[in-house]
């Protein structure tokens, strides 16, 4: 005797919970990417160090990293100026670009754990 079965998913609640934890992971991410930049800033009182945020947009899943100093984009970008040891322009770009594997691997641990 041949048995039916109707299943109905409600996707809602199941997006939800992983946006949420994709959220989490960007924002966790945002934060790692700035601890290391923290390690490069280019530093004289400190200030430029000190302005540095991390944070998330859950509603459009972006997440920024910024220093907010007048001259935050100045010390950035310019490539001749001189800076103490082991201090660098470029300073938010080359931590990004180092901590990519780290990045994607905090992502991913939240989303997994959203499914849990």
């Amino acid at each position: 005797m041949p048995q039916s079965f109707r299943l109905r998913f409600n996707a809602g609640p199941a997006a939800r919970v992983l946006r949420e934890g994709a959220a989490r992971g960007l924002f966790l991410a945002a934060e790692h990417v700035l601890g290391e930049a923290d390690q490069v800033v280019p530093l004289d009182e400190a200030a430029l160090q000190r302005s540095g945020t991390a944070s998330v947009d859950p509603s459009s899943l972006t997440a920024m990293v910024s220093y907010d100093t007048p001259y935050a984009v100045r010390q950035h970008e310019e490539l001749t100026w001189r800076h103490a040891p082991g201090r660098t322009a470029k300073y938010l770009e080359n931590s990004l670009n180092a901590a990519r594997p780290e990045v994607a691997a905090l992502i991913a641990a939240q989303l997994r754990r959203a499914l849990r």
